[in-house]
């Protein structure tokens, strides 16, 4: 078994260098390690360094150099059309919020063939019609966005984190503005402020019980 390590993109490929035809549909274009048996019966092993959605015309690179060209499956679809180009946009819309894979031209959109999109396609008021063709559908989009706010929102916390710090430390030494420090740290909600102020009323509660213990105590002696 020969293994595949890189990907040569159609504009690229040199038909010299071809030495096996490798059709798949599009979950095999899509997939980064798997097996499989070339059209002329020579085994290769994908083992590609990155998520790659391989499309016809493309070829992979064997390690001794040689090149296996992609070729498109044909599939079983739906070609989906309308009259009304707001109705092809709905439920485009409404394909996207059910995670279909779908494939965007400018006159038609095409799917997997299935019984339960196709009730929804007649929901919306599309003609479809069932063919064979190559499935190239659209990229899944990763919300990278998403993550970053994350990250933005984790760092402002951080930022009310050490605001709340701060006021802890001035606060020590000005014990008059130690209860409004409190409130500012519970509602920053980092509870460093608490904990600090929960030490310092335990050290004075102690203090005193260590006061009435000494006062007892003399009263006993007298």
């Amino acid at each position: 078994m020969q293994r595949a390590i890189s990907v040569v993109r159609k504009a690229a490929v040199k038909q010299d260098r071809v030495v096996e035809t490798l059709t798949l549909d599009h979950h095999g274009r899509n997939a980064r390690h798997a097996a499989h048996k070339g059209d002329g019966g020579r085994e290769i092993l994908l083992d590609l360094d990155k998520p790659t959605a391989l499309n016809d015309g493309d070829a992979v690179k064997l390690e001794d150099g040689s090149l296996v060209l992609i070729k498109a499956a044909a599939e079983k679809l739906i070609a989906i059309t309308a009259e009304n180009p707001l109705r092809l946009t709905r439920l485009a819309w409404h394909l996207g919020g059910h995670h279909v894979s779908a494939e965007v031209t400018a006159d038609a959109i095409y799917v997997e063939r299935d019984a339960a999109l196709a009730e929804l396609v007649r929901g919306q008021g599309c003609a479809m019609s069932e063919i064979e063709r190559p499935f190239q559908p659209e990229p899944e989009v990763h919300h990278h966005e998403h993550g970053d706010a994350c990250g933005h929102g984790h760092g402002h916390h951080q930022h009310g984190h050490d605001h709340g710090h701060a006021h802890a430390g001035h606060d020590h030494d000005h014990g008059h503005e130690q209860h409004h420090a409190h409130e500012h740290g519970a509602s920053c909600g980092c509870g460093h402020d608490d904990h600090h102020h929960d030490d310092h009323g335990h050290k004075h509660d102690h203090g005193h019980h260590g006061h009435e213990h000494g006062h007892k105590g003399h009263k006993h002696d007298h």
